[in-house]
């Protein structure tokens, strides 16, 4: 892709997002949606092939849809109350299908569908994109409107996300389709619990673009795409190998990393709330999570691949792509727990 273009798009992508977060009238929201999705299309599709044309066009519909919802509740709220701002969402119809339209583009279950596919079919670069900053302006009009929203549909939202993000992942192959669920079992998280504290919301944001980011681009050094291309890295980049399943397991919420930080808050704060019951099934469903990457740690770094005896030491011909800030993006995905007490202070 053209320099000068891709520098226009990525700028068009990122002023949509920025207007949105800050924008208090519903039509710029929607303007800022609307630019944003726009955006991002040429970026699913820059290397061309029917299947990442395919993936965009089930983003376009899908995001398509949701701006109409996300219109048709201003518009409801419009005629019940005379107001454009966010803040007076006064009608529980036009609440409700607000909510709707942004569990469209975060792609929570229900409305799931889409991420799984379209992260399968386009490059890794686009798709840390996809299920990093396309999570934020969702979740910033979603944070604006907290104080409006029913509490029973969003736990419904929540539950059923964090279900399906671990029960979705457990037959795949495909790293990219384990990170697109896995980023739907997170947005059930932060969605749990945005009634109850929206601040706790954003540290777990804050926590998993991180892991994310890191996930990914550990992906993207060798172009790594399927469990057995993972496999086959123990006798290339067996380090490479060691940290790509550490942040698994970091962002499955094993205890020791960064990734068990939101999750432990997120219960303790419900459990203060009198609620109970949630988040002690959002817990024993986070174990499907957290099986299906504890699996890939099994098959590729616990048992060797079966190889012939002339290809056990397989050379690396082609230098791995140039990561910046990888080595602190691994510190930051993995070793944040201690700095605990620091965060809850500041929080």
């Amino acid at each position: 892709m053209n320099p000068l273009v891709f520098s226009l798009i990525v700028v068009t992508m990122m002023m949509g997002t920025t207007l949105v977060m800050m924008s208090s009238h519903w039509f710029m929201v929607w303007v800022g949606f609307e630019m944003n999705m726009l955006a991002i299309i040429p970026l699913l599709t820059k290397q061309h092939s029917p299947r990442s044309t395919e993936a965009a066009t089930k983003y376009f519909l899908t995001q398509a849809t949701a701006s109409m919802l996300l219109m048709m509740a201003a518009i409801m709220n419009l005629l019940y109350t005379g107001h454009w701002s966010i803040l007076k969402l006064t009608n529980p119809l036009a609440s409700i299908t607000m909510t709707m339209a942004m569990a469209m583009k975060l792609g929570l279950s229900p409305f799931h569908f889409w991420v799984p596919e379209v992260t399968q079919g386009i490059p890794l670069s686009s798709g840390l994109i996809l299920l990093t900053w396309q999570k934020l302006a969702p979740l910033s009009v979603l944070y604006m409107t907290t104080p409006l929203m029913d509490l029973n549909f969003l736990m419904i939202l929540a539950l059923l996300s964090i279900a399906i993000g671990g029960w979705g992942g457990l037959n795949q192959t495909q790293l990219r389709k384990i990170l697109a669920y896995s980023s739907i079992a997170h947005m059930g998280w932060m969605i749990s619990i945005l009634i109850y504290n929206p601040t706790m919301m954003l540290l777990n944001l804050y926590i998993y673009i991180p892991m994310t980011t890191t996930a990914f681009m550990l992906l993207m050094m060798n172009s790594t795409t399927t469990t057995t291309s993972l496999s086959h890295m123990w006798n290339k980049l067996p380090l490479i190998t060691l940290f790509i399943l550490v942040t698994m397991l970091s962002l499955g919420g094993l205890p020791p990393l960064t990734g068990f930080l939101p999750k432990w808050l997120i219960i303790q704060e419900m459990a203060k709330n009198n609620n109970i019951f949630m988040p002690t099934l959002m817990a024993l469903m986070a174990l499907l999570s957290l099986y299906f990457y504890v699996r890939i740690t099994y098959t590729t770094s616990l048992t060797l691949f079966p190889t012939t005896n002339n290809t056990k030491i397989n050379w690396q011909f082609k230098v791995p792509k140039k990561m910046l800030l990888l080595p602190p993006m691994i510190i930051i995905s993995t070793m944040i727990l201690p700095m605990s007490p620091m965060m809850l202070i500041l929080e």
